[in-house]
């Protein structure tokens, strides 16, 4: 695992308006009722109390969709990321957080409530997946592992562990998981579409590198459900294949467009689309950071922010997650081109 804090600043390409010291209020959902008080905190929303500028994700249709954005690609593409988008539940919060953000007088999320168990859920988006059998990764990408069988919660209780399982790629805020204390007591919950939808969790969580600075944190979860996981891959594949598509389309529109979309879990409640415009980028070190109208609340931090026609949304470096709301709603710093 490596933690990252960058100290490079490029002052003179920052937004007057919305620069890196404006620090507003971080999007995780507190709930110290557990799973129990979620949907009452969505009831009681003091942000956008009807939620009206939320699609759930079986009524979005290709009419949710600005005019002259009514693209099949596009909304494939939010069909796919809607598939990989997963709720992220943490039951633990590190004695490691730090007092203020980098460079700033402004509080750092959770700082007080070090050393606690209540509940706090954000939102996070799988990746590639690897398939490894006797710890050889199949796809023949270079990946550096350490061990032979599978290291899943079943499969370390067990005297017979699988030889076969799969890695997935997880994003999502550093002020959701800070670090390897706050990954030993994280959940994933997949597919969580409906409120009615089954519950699939993967709960065996690694950090693979953070960054407080830029509010990004990548992880890693495992399954040897081979289910699950050729499911993840053919998702993660197609995920790739229309991305591509979309990225080609609108690179050339992309800063009259502006055309911004999230899907993410407001509340810990089942998921959710918004659909909305960024309207200002600014560095911070070599990375871009944008604000945005798209609709957000608490449980949307880590979600995924897909600026449409720019380069974030497939490689782990260039992926923008949800990080706060000040005067606008606003992301991670990522090498978006």
């Amino acid at each position: 695992m490596r933690l990252s804090l960058f100290i490079s600043t490029d002052i003179s390409n920052m937004d007057p308006l919305f620069g890196l010291n404006v620090i507003g209020n971080h999007e995780t959902q507190e709930s110290e009722g557990g799973e129990a008080d979620l949907h009452r905190h969505r009831q009681h929303c003091p942000k956008n109390p009807s939620h009206s500028q939320f699609i759930p994700v079986d009524k979005f249709t290709l009419n949710d969709l600005p005019v002259g954005h009514r693209d099949l690609d596009l909304y494939d593409l939010i069909k796919a990321t809607r598939d990989l988008t997963i709720r992220v539940a943490v039951e633990m919060t590190s004695p490691n957080r730090p007092e203020l953000w980098p460079h700033t007088q402004s509080a750092y999320p959770f700082y007080h409530d070090r050393e606690t168990t209540k509940l706090r859920t954000g939102s996070g988006m799988m990746g590639r997946v690897y398939k490894f059998t006797d710890g050889v990764d199949q796809d023949g990408d270079e990946h550096v592992v350490d061990y032979t069988k599978c290291w899943c919660s079943r499969c370390e209780n067990s005297g017979s562990p699988s030889k076969v399982w799969y890695e997935v790629s997880i994003n999502t805020a550093t002020h959701v998981v800070f670090d390897v204390v706050e990954a030993t007591r994280t959940s994933f919950r997949l597919f969580y579409d409906r409120e009615d939808s089954p519950v699939v969790t993967l709960n065996k969580v690694k950090v693979v590198d953070v960054s407080i600075e830029h509010d990004s944190c990548e992880l890693k979860c495992v399954t040897c459900d081979e289910r699950l996981g050729l499911k993840l891959k053919a998702l993660w594949a197609h995920y790739d294949v229309v991305w591509k598509k979309v990225f080609n389309r609108f690179f050339k529109s992309r800063e009259k467009d502006k055309l911004t979309f999230i899907v993410s879990h407001p509340h810990g409640c089942s998921k959710q689309i918004s659909v909305g415009h960024w309207i200002a980028k600014h560095k911070v070190g070599g990375y871009n950071k944008f604000h945005y109208t798209t609709c957000t609340c608490p449980g949307s931090s880590g979600a995924f922010v897909q600026c449409v026609g720019y380069s974030g949304g497939r490689w782990r470096f260039d992926q923008l997650v949800h990080s706060g709301s000040s005067e606008t709603n606003y992301s991670s710093a990522a090498s978006v081109l």
